[in-house]
């Protein structure tokens, strides 16, 4: 895995600073894409920062030229992104991704998101409501999102999240494609995650809930 090089949006994240800090810790090279670079504390030799907007074409085709796996911990961010931000930047990067014949990415979403395999409990249906009530723009566009990514040739996985707690401590952790049965993910469980799918093929086309078991 020291070999790949992974280009990173969102790295200023909740979940994107763990799993930034994650890739590095394993020697794996990374790109990330930052809007604001002073959010990004971290500084290392295998690390490259490209600046920029992930909604801008050839910020993205300068970020992924090279790498050769996609991650996407893109959030709202602080300030808000505009509530379509996930479609645009989805757009952008299957594009690219396409134009270089790269196949892997692996991006992170909420358990809001319905799959058809999908057989969520009454806690997930009321969590997924509650987006759709009151955040109706931006829990719509990702669930075009993840139509993106089932329409196109990639080797994606959707990474469906209960609430992110931004801590250090792994603990087993449960995955799932039909429901979500925890409340939370500690942001490292879901770094060691997404390391683990860098070279598994268990949930390609595939959107995994996982949780803290």
């Amino acid at each position: 895995m020291q070999d790949l090089k992974i280009a990173l949006i969102g790295a200023t994240g909740k979940a994107g600073a763990y799993i930034l800090k994650a890739l590095l810790a394993q020697k794996i090279r990374v790109k990330a894409l930052v809007r604001n670079p002073e959010k990004l504390q971290t500084r290392h030799a295998s690390l490259e920062i490209v600046i920029g907007d992930v909604k801008d074409a050839e910020t993205v085709h300068a970020l992924i030229e090279g790498c050769d796996i996609v991650i996407s911990a893109l959030g709202m961010g602080q300030p808000a992104s505009e509530k379509t931000i996930f479609t645009q930047s989805t757009g952008n990067i299957i594009k690219t991704m396409q134009a270089f014949d790269l196949k892997r990415y692996i991006v992170i979403t909420g358990i809001n998101v319905d799959t058809p395999a999908d057989e969520k409990d009454a806690k997930t249906q009321f969590a997924t409501k509650w987006m759709y009530d009151n955040y109706p723009v931006s829990t719509a566009d990702k669930q075009k999102e993840y139509e993106h990514l089932t329409a196109s040739n990639l080797d994606w996985t959707l990474i469906r999240l209960p609430m992110i707690i931004q801590t250090d401590e792994q603990t087993p952790v449960g995955t799932s494609l039909v429901n979500c049965n925890g409340e939370q993910i500690n942001a490292a469980n879901l770094a060691q995650f997404i390391i683990e799918q860098l070279g598994e093929k268990a949930f390609v086309k595939q959107a995994p809930f996982i949780w803290n078991n």
